[in-house]
C-alpha cells in the first residue's frame, strides 16, 4: 500500500494529483490537507510514503511547514509542487530537504517518475534546476538581492507583496508587530528599497508572488 499526502488549497489540483496517483498504483492510499495545520497533524499522527507540498497554502508558510515536517518526519519524502517558478523557490526547497521540486505546469508522467525517485530515497531534479543548481558552483555568480533574505524574510516580503498589513502579518505569523516591522525594515535593506510600492514590484517582476 503506496500511502501519498497531498498538501494544497485548491480541490482542483488536489483532485488532479489523487487521479495522476490513481493511475498508477493499484494499491493507494490518499490523505489530503487544504491549510498548514491540518497537514503538520496528519503528519504528526500517520506515517506517509511521500508528501506532495505546495509552497502557497493557508496558514504557516510551505517553506515553513516543509522544514517542520523533515523535523517531525525526516525519513518521509517531500515533493514540492508549486505554480512559482524553479528558480526562485527550487534550491531554498532543496536546502530545508525536499527531495525535488516540480512546477504545477509539469506533465503526469513527470510528477510520477519525480515521487518514485523521492520513494526510493533519491532526488528529482529538472533539467532547469540542474542548470541553476550549476550556476551557484560559480564562483562569479551574481545572485538575486532577494536570494540573501532568510525563510522567515522572504515570507514576510510575500505578505507585504500581497496587500497585509504589518497588523495583519503579526496576526498570522503569531508575532508582535514590532518583530513584522523589524523584519520589513531589514528585507528593505537588503533589497535596497524602501516603500511597500517598491517591495511589491520587486516582488512581482522576480515572480515571488502570484
Amino acid at each position: 500500500m503506496t500511502r501519498v499526502l497531498i498538501i494544497d488549497d485548491h480541490d482542483i489540483v488536489r483532485r488532479g494529483l489523487r487521479q495522476v496517483f490513481s493511475d498508477e498504483f493499484s494499491e493507494l492510499e490518499i490523505g489530503e490537507a487544504e491549510n498548514s495545520r491540518v497537514a503538520l497533524e496528519l503528519v504528526t499522527t500517520q506515517d506517509w510514503d511521500i508528501v506532495l507540498l505546495d509552497i502557497n497554502i493557508p496558514g504557516r508558510n510551505g517553506l515553513d511547514v516543509l522544514s517542520e515536517i523533515k523535523r517531525l518526519r525526516p525519513r518521509t519524502p517531500v515533493l514540492v509542487v508549486s505554480a512559482y517558478p524553479e528558480e526562485e523557490f527550487a534550491i531554498r526547497s532543496l536546502k530545508l530537504g525536499a527531495s525535488g521540486y516540480l512546477n504545477k505546469s509539469s506533465a503526469s508522467d513527470e510528477v510520477v517518475a519525480a515521487a518514485r525517485k523521492a520513494m526510493a530515497g533519491g532526488k528529482y531534479v529538472t533539467a532547469l534546476l540542474a542548470e541553476k543548481l550549476a550556476a551557484t558552483l560559480g564562483s562569479d555568480l551574481q545572485q538575486a538581492p532577494h536570494e540573501s533574505l532568510s525563510n522567515r524574510e522572504l515570507q514576510v516580503l510575500r505578505m507585504v507583496a500581497t496587500g497585509q498589513t504589518i497588523k495583519g502579518i503579526a496576526g498570522e505569523l503569531a508575532l508582535s508587530e514590532k518583530t513584522v516591522g523589524t523584519y520589513r525594515l531589514r528585507i528593505a535593506k537588503k533589497l535596497g528599497l524602501n516603500s511597500n510600492v517598491e517591495l511589491t514590484r520587486y516582488a512581482m517582476q522576480h515572480r515571488l508572488v502570484e
